[in-house]
């Protein structure tokens, strides 16, 4: 299906071109659980409980740490798309070290801070002391990894805003499979428990930091690219770069407190609803994986339009891959509707929580279907760098979610859920407010 919807010089966008972005995103997505679950598996042959929840609470620690710095990724795409789009090869390869430059920085920040970061990240923890001193010995072991697990993100970034999802899907499987059959060795192998797999993670993010620099050198060497230390620094641009991380940065902060928020006054209604909640959740997050990658498609379909300065080739871009991913989310809804309570029943064994999520399931059939146009704003918003608008409509909207978590407490676990699905319609009106503005922010 190779249809052109737009045309122009240099930017045409296809059904095609959508789906080469977008599948090797969802294929890359769906590998990523399998680390979570090796993990688990492979500390789970010791025969004691404790270095499963070791494990469990060091890798949560960092999924929060690591999670406030996935700017890197988003404002790293849509940077490069645009000088993409502006055929600017040189700048293309700056947004690069630029974005590098940042990583090393932070990553080497969260090294120097461990003590600090480690104190407070387990004071707010609960476990047992076995737990905590086991964590704590993963924490010491995979903090040294942060200047890589940065550095990737910036790489995938990059390789997303260059269209080379495909790439980005071979570094993917490079971390996780290292990290997999590392942690086979070390911990089956050479008996090295807790140990073992925080040096398993450190060593596969290092490998893939490698890989991806490597390959990056080479992409650039093949289009002409290069860039100095100077022009890495150049004030007006990398000015830029931090303000547009910056805004990510707290959009994001503001879309994970709404996730805290649900978590937290699920918990409130008791262990039933928490764990009924927590087994729904799952479906949710099975679904972000599918649709990030129409979303990722459109980051690099709408700043390539951008960087061009063509009107048509962005509206286009808008057009084709939100028609994929209504198409997704439709299908994804169906499926969950279908097989929702057979998959409930394999992911927990307890009749009450099973009967409670079975009936808050509907909401989660729902989700997709609102989600989905939240997460195309998104995604043409990343793509534009119109990230100024995205934090301002994020801060909206958790003010617009508490409101309604306010209003539909009387409904229990159902006003909850409800809730969440406002968060998604105070997203899309709050984001397509100024939707007409980047239009207009592009040449006809």
């Amino acid at each position: 299906m190779t249809t052109a919807t737009d045309t122009s010089a240099g930017n045409i966008v296809t059904h095609r071109a959508v789906l080469s972005i977008a599948v090797p995103v969802m294929l890359s997505n769906v590998s990523t659980p399998l680390i979570g679950v090796v993990d688990t598996a492979v500390v789970g042959q010791i025969p004691d409980p404790a270095y499963i929840g070791g494990v469990a609470v060091g890798a949560l620690v960092f999924s929060f740490v690591f999670w406030g710095f996935g700017f890197l990724r988003m404002g790293t795409t849509g940077l490069t798309a645009q000088a993409l789009g502006a055929n600017d090869v040189d700048e293309v390869a700056a947004h690069l070290g630029r974005a590098l430059l940042i990583a090393l920085t932070v990553g080497l920040a969260l090294i120097v801070l461990q003590w600090p970061i480690r104190g407070t990240a387990f004071s707010l923890l609960g476990g047992s002391g076995q737990v905590e001193d086991l964590a704590r010995v993963y924490f010491d072991i995979r903090i040294w990894a942060a200047p890589a697990t940065l550095a990737n993100y910036a790489l995938l970034g990059w390789f997303i805003g260059l269209g080379r999802t495909d790439i980005g899907l071979v570094l993917q499987l490079v971390l996780n499979l290292t990290n997999i059959a590392l942690d086979a060795l070390f911990v089956l192998g050479f008996g090295w428990d807790v140990r073992g797999v925080a040096l398993g993670t450190l060593t596969a993010e290092c490998v893939a930091a490698g890989v991806g620099l490597v390959l990056a050198w080479r992409h650039m060497r093949s289009r002409g690219g290069s860039f100095s230390v100077a022009s890495l620094l150049v004030a007006e641009r990398l000015k830029r770069t931090i303000v547009v991380n910056g805004d990510i940065m707290l959009r994001s902060l503001a879309l994970i407190m709404v996730f805290v928020w649900f978590v937290a006054q699920g918990a409130r209604q008791g262990d039933v609803v928490l764990a009924a909640n927590a087994v729904l959740m799952h479906f949710i997050s099975v679904g972000a994986f599918f649709l990030d990658g129409l979303a990722f498609a459109a980051e690099a379909l709408v700043g390539r339009a951008l960087g061009a300065r063509h009107r048509a080739g962005l509206i286009a871009a808008v057009k084709i891959t939100t028609l994929w991913a209504a198409a997704t989310a439709v299908a994804i809804a169906l499926l969950t509707l279908v097989v929702g309570a057979a998959v409930i029943d394999l992911m927990t064994v307890d009749e009450a929580a099973r009967a409670a999520a079975r009936i808050y399931l509907p909401w989660v059939v729902v989700a997709p279907l609102l989600g989905i146009w939240a997460f195309q704003l998104d995604g043409i918003f990343i793509g534009a760098t119109h990230t100024a608008q995205m934090r301002n409509a994020m801060i909206m909207t958790v003010a617009i979610y508490l409101l309604a978590w306010w209003l539909l407490q009387p409904y229990g676990n159902h006003g909850l859920w409800a809730a969440l699905c406002v968060h998604y319609l105070a997203r899309i009106a709050t984001l397509l407010a100024y939707y007409p503005g980047l239009l207009r922010s592009v040449p006809v």
